[in-house]
Formats: C-alpha cells, structure tokens, sequence
C-alpha cells in the first residue's frame, strides 16, 4: 500500500467529496461521482496514509471532522424534512423510519472509509466507536427534538386502536424498534414509562363507566377481553419486557381499584356478602383437600405418591394468579385452607416433601419420570408450611447427604440448581449449610486426587487396600449415629496413611472418622461363585472377622469388635435375618441374642455378581425434631440477647413481643419457648431481673 504524506486541507477535500456522494446517493439525488468499490479503496487509502503517520499524524483531526459532517448532515439535511410531517401522526412516524434506515446505511458507508482510523485511533484511545457516533448524532440532533412529538403520536394511534380503529401495527414495531435500538433504556424511560400511565389514564375511565352500567359477569368478561389484547399488543408491537407491568396497570385500574364495588355488586347480583367470601373459598379448598386426604388413609402404602402429589396438584388449580395477582384476599384465604387441610392430613408432610424432593432429583417416583418443573411446585408450596420449614430442610439435608455420600450419579450442577430455587424463595440463611456440603463434596473430589499422587509418590504409605476419603465440615452436615469399633489391622493402615497425608497437608485440624457412613466392597468367596458385598464399613469389620475362623459365638465377636450390645444386634441381623443371609445363626430365628452362634454362609449365592446388603432402616424423625428444636433455642437465645444488648432493660412483653418480631422471618416461635429461654439466659448470667419490678429485665454486660 502507498505511504506517502498527505496534506491535511487536500486529503480532507477528496474524502468530502466522497462522503458527499454517499449522502446524496442515501437521499436518492444525483451525484456526479458514484461511489464505486476502486473509489472506496482510494479514501480508505487517503485515510490510511493520514493516520498511519507519526507525524504528521492527523487522526484526532478526522476524528472530529467526521462527527462534525455527521451533525451538520443531521442539522441540514434530516430535521428540516420532520419540519414537514408534524401535523400528521402516520407521516411524522414514516419519516422516523425511514430517515433512521437511510441513516444506518450511510453511517455504515461511511465507517468504511474511516475503518483503519476506527480499528487503531478509537479503539485505543477508548473513544466511542464512529458507528457509535453517527447514530448518536441521529439521537441527539434529531430524536431529542422530536422525542414528544413522536411518543404523543404513538401513544394517540395505540388508543386508537384500543377504540376498535385499524392501525399500522408493523410501523409502529418498526418505531418501537428503533427505540430498542438507541437504547433499551430509552425504551423504558421514554416511552414505556408513559404508555403505562396513559394505559393507566385510559383504563380508569372505562372502569368507572363499566362498573356502573355492567353486570359483574359482563364487566369481568370485559376485564379477560382487555388483558387478552393487551397480550396482543405485546405479540404484535411492544417489547416483550412490556407485557407483566402493562397487565398488572390493567388488573390494578380494573380489579383492585375497584375491589369493594366489585364485592358489593357481587352480593347485590348473587346475594353473597363480601365478609365470607374469603370464607367460603377457603372452606372450598379444604373440602377439596378433604376429599384427597380420605383417599391417602385408604392407601397409605403409597401415601407418598398420593398425598404429595394430591396437594401439589391442588394448590396448582387454586393459584388466583390469572386475575388477581396473588390478591391479599385470597391469597390468606388459600394459605389457611392448605394450613388447616395440612393439619389434617398425614403426619410428617415436611419429610414427605423432603422425600419427593429426593425422588425428584433421582428422577424417579414411582414408574414416573419427573422433570424440575416438579420442584418448583414444592417450593411453592412451601410457603404454606412456613412454620415446618426447618423441619423440611434438616430432612431435605439428610437426603442430600445421603445422595452425595452414596454417590447417586446427582451431578453438582443439578443439586446447586435446585438449592438455588430453595434460596430464592427461602433465603440464604435455610440453604447455607445445604450448600456448603455440595461445596465440601466438590473439595474432596480435588483432596482425594491429591491423595492419589501422595500415595503413588511415596513407596511407604500404601494402604493396601482401595482408599477413598470424604472431609466433611463439622457442624454442616447432619449429625449420625456412630459407635467405636477396633478396626482390622488393614483398615488401621489405611487410616494412619491418610492421617499422615493429610496432617502434612494441613495445620491444627483435627480428623473424627465416622465409619457409620462409610461403604467398603468386599469379595465373597463362596462355593457357586465369587460375589462382591456393597457394605457399610461396620458390616465389613464384621465380616472380615470369618476370614479366620468359620463360626463365631455372639460373646467372642462383641470381645473382638468392643462395641456396645445394640448396636452390634443391629449389625448382625441385616447380616444374618434379612434378604441376604451372608452368615448363618443358630438358633435360625429372626431375632440376635446374645447365646446364637454364627457361621459364613459358603452356600451363599445371588443372580448378580454385585450385592448390596443394607442395614436396618432407623426412624430418625425424632432426632430431626430434638436438631431443629436445638437450632430453635440457639436462635431465641440469640435474638433476646441482640434486643437486650441494645435496649439495656426492657419489660416482659415487650421483650417477648420484639422476639416474636424478630423471629417470625425465620419460624413462628412460641411464647412459652421464649419464656423458658428468658429464665435460662437469667440463671447463666446475660439477663438479671429488676429488684423492683419483677416484669422488668437489664442486660449484664
């Protein structure tokens, strides 16, 4: 490409040249040159060698000049033919449209003269684009002058046709589009925020006259016709981002404005009374809920399936979203209709959505396939068992433990997905602790990997035996049930491996193993065919004691194991009374005693080559309720202190009735509760009754 030094008055004159043909080929007059593909490459090489330069170095000059040819064509050229077409609201948005089309292509042109100063001079000086500044000439020369003018205009042809006239719809998209264009929130603020109001303006009027001379089924048919266009409209013209705010202006000048007189012509019309309205819809959905619940006591087998999905099921029918928007009246009316049906239904509702969730999740219920559709249907429901809420998520956090531990084949992606929409509707305070296990299960992934390297990288610490170890965080996950137990001489190594790897690792943390979770795959030797036992670690310690000797009395495993006599019943019967007998018992009762005498079960076989043997299931309901109640005093301790520390002496009811406060958005708390923690807060220091009046508390620093 030539180089060469250009002078900057002669380099200008032949780029104006062009730049004027362009423009008056946009405006379709005749131009003496046409801008042919060999012209274009001429200026692209003027520009070039203006700005290629050091110096003389003439880009800030261009820079300028081309946003001054841009203005002086906005002010010349394109605002004087508005000038024209203001009385006529079809002509005025034409205009619109076609100057900002024309201009988009000349802008275009012209750009790809400048292109090189565009690439290297605007780019690195972080000035804005020429593409930019050219349409923002259209914006601020042009628009700003004519913003009022344009908007009345569209506005006046949208209530047109609100009246029932014909409209240019594609011209007014064409329009709304432009708006898009310079700018979404140009959109908003320009345009948007005034339709609304003329929506607004509009809709008032026509309520007040349909409300006095309509019927309450005319007027509401009235109110479905108006929402359904409005939707149109959206279809047709405006930005989808329009449709939630212009629906809710329609239902709220229509429906809530008018909501007593919507009431009274009720009444007047089908002689109901506006006081037990709310009343006899909540009595509805109770007797629709009745009737789900007696089907659940005839089927309890299946309770699960039926009463979750019943009641998911119902709530979905009866959401007054369509029309009212989750209106206070019957929103509280749908909420102590699921209160009082939930009270009534099967005990334990917080565990049985727990464990849909779960199924959910697993993709798996039953024969059905489950999407996450699902689960925001729980979610939702959720806010009618506010006060059990807790109760959902120690057990929802159990069953994600237990899924992550068991490795499920649930990816974390999934499992963050769905602890989103609890966050979401709950808050991050009930979904902390499930999110920080999802985090400690994902740390481990890159713990164990180290672990792998260490063992491959030092001859001396090999456990053996397949190692795979989970660092849970103390106090996130729930709490289990673990009992001591002497671990074989190969678990010991494995054991004091990992130690060894992870006290090099880490400083002044401490390792609690609890081998209650852990699963160990033992091979089974037996005389059809080796089978390989999926067991619990505890199962596995059992087991590996008849690698020694074939029979064992109950009195010799207890000694060897040290464990206490419950839980080694516990161990022994899903080893020897259940679905699969890995050892045989004399006598060959159904029952553990402590005479019975155990033998490996060398006949012992199964149609697959890998079993899982389970322990026996433990109703841990209770334990669930004692944790939360826990969590529960924690939290009423914590908020009394907070108010006290604040107010330094403050009355009984008064303190009861700030806790409440304070509580009740995160459980409903009861007062006797509060009272107790009161009495215990005083017997270990924080709170001292006054000497005077008993009714009053000062806070003890």
């Amino acid at each position: 490409m030539e180089r060469k030094i250009i002078d900057f008055e002669q380099g200008w004159e032949n780029i104006q040249i062009g730049i004027t043909s362009l423009k008056r080929q946009s405006e379709g007059l005749p131009v003496s040159e046409l801008m042919t593909p060999q012209r274009d490459i001429e200026l692209y090489t003027i520009v070039y060698n203006m700005c290629y330069l050091k110096s003389p170095n003439y880009s800030w000059q261009l820079y300028q000049k081309y946003r001054e040819t841009m203005e002086e064509h906005m002010n010349s050229t394109v605002l004087p033919a508005f000038n024209e077409k203001l009385g006529d609201e079809y002509m005025l948005l034409q205009e619109l449209v076609e100057r900002w089309s024309k201009h988009k292509k000349l802008v275009k042109s012209v750009c790809l003269i400048f292109r090189y100063l565009n690439r290297y001079f605007s780019f690195n000086r972080s000035l804005l684009s020429l593409e930019e500044v050219g349409l923002g000439c259209f914006r601020d020369l042009v628009y700003n002058k004519l913003e009022c003018k344009i908007r009345e205009a569209v506005i006046a042809l949208i209530d047109k046709e609100r009246e029932g006239e014909d409209i240019d719809r594609q011209l007014i998209k064409q329009v709304l589009e432009f708006y898009v264009e310079i700018g979404m929130e140009t959109y908003e603020e320009d345009f948007e925020s005034f339709m609304l109001k003329d929506t607004a303006s509009y809709y008032s009027c026509k309520a007040s006259n349909w409300i006095q001379k309509d019927s309450i089924n005319d007027y509401l048919l009235k109110f479905e016709e108006c929402l359904k266009k409005e939707k149109e409209r959206v279809t047709h013209y405006l930005h989808l981002s329009s449709e939630i705010k212009l629906v809710k202006v329609v239902e709220h000048e229509l429906i809530v404005v008018h909501e007593n007189q919507l009431l009274e012509k009720t009444f007047s019309e089908k002689k109901i009374s506006v006081g037990p309205t709310e009343k006899i819809f909540k009595q509805h959905v109770a007797e629709e809920g009745g009737k789900d619940n007696a089907i659940n006591d005839q089927a309890a087998s299946a309770k699960e399936q039926v009463l979750v999905r019943k009641v998911i099921e119902l709530h979905e029918k009866y959401m007054v979203t369509e029309c009212f928007q989750i209106h206070t009246l019957f929103y509280k009316a749908l909420k102590r209709a699921f209160e009082s049906m939930r009270s009534k239904a099967v005990a334990g509702s917080d565990e049985l959505l727990a464990t849909f969730c779960d199924r959910i999740i697993l993709k798996k219920w039953g024969s059905e396939e489950l999407s996450d559709e699902d689960i925001e249907k729980v979610v939702m429901f959720l806010a009618y068992i506010s006060d059990e809420k807790y109760l959902f998520a120690e057990f929802y956090r159990k069953k994600l433990a237990l899924r992550l531990l068991l490795n499920r084949g649930v990816s974390d992606d999934h499992e963050r997905s769905i602890l989103t929409k609890l966050k979401q509707q709950h808050g991050g305070q009930f979904t902390f602790k499930m999110e920080r296990m999802v985090t400690d299960f994902t740390l481990s992934r890159g713990n164990q990997n180290s672990f792998k390297e260490y063992v491959a990288n030092n001859s001396f610490a090999r456990p053996g035996i397949g190692l795979t170890v989970t660092l849970l965080t103390t106090g996130i996950w729930p709490s289990y049930k673990t009992f001591g137990i002497n671990l074989p001489s190969e678990m010991v190594k494995c054991v004091e491996v990992f130690k060894d790897f992870y006290e090099n690792k880490t400083k002044g943390r401490k390792l609690t193993w609890i081998h209650s979770l852990g699963t160990c795959h033992v091979n089974g030797m037996f005389d059809q065919k080796p089978i390989e036992l999926i067991v619990s670690t505890h199962q596995a310690v059992v087991l590996l004691l008849f690698n020694t000797r074939d029979k064992l009395i109950y009195s010799d495993i207890k000694t060897q194991l040290n464990v206490a006599h419950e839980d080694l019943v516990w161990l022994l019967h899903s080893l020897s009374c259940c679905k699969y007998k890995i050892l045989t018992k004399e006598p060959a009762t159904e029952t553990v005693s402590r005479a019975d005498v155990f033998e490996f079960n060398s006949k012992f076989t199964a149609r697959m080559c890998r079993v899982k043997i389970p322990l026996p299931h433990v109703d841990d309901r209770k334990k669930v309720i004692e944790d939360v109640d826990k969590d529960r005093r924690y939290a009423i301790d914590a908020a009394i202190v907070k108010i006290m520390k604040g107010k330094k002496a403050l009355g009984h009811q008064q303190l009861v009735s700030e806790c409440v406060e304070q509580l009740s958005r995160m459980f409903k708390p009861d007062i006797k509760a509060i009272k107790i923690r009161i009495e215990d807060l005083i017997t270990r220091d924080y709170l001292e009754r006054d000497r005077e009046n008993p009714n009053m508390f000062r806070y003890l620093a």
